[in-house]
């Protein structure tokens, strides 16, 4: 990997697949040991590394904020301040209480059922098409209320929402943001006529509990609540879809791991916490700074931008004891994957749910997989989000 400032990653860009999915983990313990806040002079932003510092940054809410320009349409609440941000979450919110998502228990546990049906009897599956990206897709697409037969563009919508650029090149980043607005434009037009429909035929959806709500007297509007559309098709599949690929392939790099949580499934909740530590599906969040800030001997200026590796904070061998390893049973884990404070993930229990079923019954169903021995990495382009595209498994025989 190449040994070099944080604007390796500030590019977005990797040279090799490997360099991409283990590299990057080189370079954050380089990092945290040599320069643990760094000020990116390409980016014009700072660095941050370590688990102490990010901590609390995140939960320091009066310092650091969370408000940054959108692109287009109106921001959504990952990029809303108090008290705006507290009035909108508490709304949709209630789409995510422990007794909603047990009342959607049955339907995840029925989607899974029929995706992992359609892989029996297969020598050869592929954990990301097959289980990982539909999963999480329907299951949003229910919430949504919104059909499922338009899962394709789903697809296309939130990769490009993610991705980064092919290459370092200026001509790569335009043609990212070309295709980036394009898939914005539709995916507001979409939403834009959903609501509009749901307007005259609401149902039990949080689309139509939106349409209806009320924040002191005034009504969302409709950018508000196609802005939450938007995040919630986005940060719904993509977290949960690498959550299930990067814990199976933690668990498959060490075969013993996959039967130890088929014969111990009560094991599970603590092996997809560990997964989410040890490749977190969100590298990286962002805050910008309301006043000056001092951290570590380093003076952090008013509206200067943050950059929080995530990634970096959950292997801190400060925090973790054998940080570099994966342990399935770790205990306790107090990753940050899922963010803190008021802007801890509202969908986490969600995806956790998710993860769990999935592997309850892909564990049930299939005594023994591995990785094939041609198996080539391909990782998801991106310096924030963290996963496989493709991940074929091979299904053995006892």
């Amino acid at each position: 990997m190449k040994q070099n400032t944080a604007g390796f990653f500030s590019r977005h860009t990797f040279s090799t697949p490997e360099e991409n999915w283990n590299g990057r983990f080189e370079w954050y313990d380089k990092m945290r040991k040599t320069s643990p806040i760094t000020y990116n002079e390409e980016e014009k932003c700072w660095d941050i590394f370590l688990y102490e510092d990010i901590e609390a940054i995140i939960k320091n809410k009066e310092v650091f904020s969370s408000q940054r320009p959108v692109q287009q349409g109106e921001p959504n609440i990952l990029s809303l301040d108090p008290p705006r941000h507290t009035q909108l979450r508490s709304l949709v919110s209630k789409a995510f209480t422990p007794r909603e998502l047990n009342l959607w228990k049955p339907r995840i546990e029925q989607i899974t059922e029929n995706l992992i049906d359609d892989m029996k009897g297969k020598t050869t599956f592929d954990l990301i098409k097959d289980l990982a990206y539909p999963l999480p897709v329907m299951v949003i697409a229910d919430i949504l209320g919104v059909p499922e037969e338009d899962m394709g563009d789903f697809k296309r919508w939130s990769d490009l929402l993610v991705a980064g650029p092919e290459d370092s090149s200026a001509e790569a980043l335009q043609r990212l943001q070309k295709l980036r607005t394009q898939s914005i434009t539709e995916m507001d037009t979409y939403f834009e006529e959903i609501i509009k429909y749901k307007r005259t035929h609401p149902k039990e959806d949080i689309i139509s509990i939106l349409i209806d709500a009320e924040i002191e007297g005034q009504k969302l509007t409709d950018g508000e609540i196609v802005s939450f559309c938007r995040l919630l098709l986005a940060a719904g599949n993509e977290t949960t879809t690498n959550l299930i690929g990067n814990t199976l392939y933690g668990l498959l790099e060490e075969p013993s791991h996959y039967q130890e949580i088929q014969q111990n499934p009560e094991h599970i909740t603590l092996a997809i916490e560990e997964g989410l530590r040890y490749r977190s599906p969100v590298q990286a969040l962002h805050r910008i700074a309301k006043e000056d800030k001092e951290i570590r001997g380093q003076n952090i200026r008013k509206g200067d931008s943050v950059t929080l590796w995530i990634g970096s904070a959950n292997r801190d061998e400060n925090k973790f004891e054998n940080a570099d390893q994966f342990i399935i049973n770790r205990k306790p884990n107090p990753h940050l994957s899922f963010g803190k404070g008021i802007h801890f993930c509202l969908g986490a229990p969600l995806a956790r749910m998710e993860g769990q079923i999935a592997f309850e019954q892909l564990t049930k169903e299939f005594s023994k997989v591995c990785i094939p021995h041609n198996f080539e990495l391909l990782p998801i382009q991106s310096a924030f989000v963290f996963g496989l595209k493709e991940f074929p498994l091979e299904v053995q025989e006892n």
